[in-house]
């Protein structure tokens, strides 16, 4: 049976398997942390070019996090020890930023959670370097049309079921295969929570959406199959049949009428290309 646990904000709040539903104070902190993840997001996408490091960016994101008093949530996370996750074509998630140069025609996922005032704000955003093929571009923009039809379906009396079919059957439309090893998740003051938030499902099915629920929808997707798999760095995660994949996230809170979507681009840069 799901649990639901209605958090103020001066309780305190650990992993316990419950679904967190927080107060306005709650999604207060939410906008003013999703926007600096959304900024920090926008500010790269002139950065994101051909020649450029995947360290030099991840700087650039412990830099902002520092200028707006926040500390970025992956850094020392289960040891990871950079300030962002940075995916490059085939990489489906938790690229570990390094000297690794872009080239043309890449697509590239950063994923940045700056910790501000005692909240996550969780978000990706799919980048291209240069001018990528058609059966990339297309790839980017069915994975951010995936994540809007999660972010349309995620509305109270609704279920994660819900979310993750809406997700999935536009994905299969395409023939695009579902990551399923990774998954959206709870956020707020605590950075993965409950409830696992699955990117394919049948309506109906899994926690009811209830006013004051905040959690992720991050939906991977690969041109190939769903598959993948981690290699020995402990982190990074890639498609098994070397197909490209796009991820795109936004952290969300569930209102008495739908949803609010805290981690919305300030500069209108939802999915490429941005200029």
């Amino acid at each position: 049976m799901t649990e639901y646990m209605t958090i103020t904000a001066t309780d305190p709040v650990t992993r316990d398997g419950a679904i967190k539903l927080y107060d306005a104070d709650g999604f207060a902190g939410m906008r003013r942390a999703g926007r600096l993840a959304a900024e920090i997001l926008d500010a790269l996408v002139p950065h994101v070019v051909p020649g450029v490091t995947t360290a030099a960016l991840d700087r650039i994101v412990a830099d902002m996090c520092r200028a707006a008093g926040a500390v970025p949530a992956t850094l020392g996370y289960r040891g990871y020890t950079h300030s962002s996750c940075i995916s490059i074509n085939h990489v489906v998630c938790h690229g570990i930023p390094g000297p690794k140069t872009l080239k043309d025609g890449d697509i590239i996922n950063v994923d940045v959670t700056p910790l501000l005032d005692g909240w996550h704000g969780d978000s990706s955003r799919m980048y291209i370097a240069g001018d990528a093929a058609v059966k990339a571009r297309r790839l980017v923009e069915v994975t951010y049309e995936c994540l809007m039809a999660g972010v349309e379906a995620a509305r109270p009396g609704n279920t994660m079921g819900d979310i993750g079919h809406a997700i999935q059957v536009h994905a299969e439309k395409h023939r695009y295969g579902i990551v399923r090893d990774f998954c959206g998740h709870g956020i707020g003051r605590v950075f993965h929570d409950a409830p696992e938030v699955v990117h394919l499902g049948r309506p109906g099915t899994g926690p009811e959406l209830k006013p004051g629920m905040i959690f992720t929808i991050e939906p991977m997707i690969n041109i190939g199959r769903g598959d993948v798999k981690v290699l020995d760095d402990g982190w990074t995660a890639v498609t098994r049949d070397r197909s490209l994949s796009a991820q795109f996230e936004h952290s969300i809170g569930i209102t008495d009428d739908g949803c609010e979507i805290f981690t919305t681009s300030p500069a209108g840069f939802h999915a490429p290309p941005y200029i």
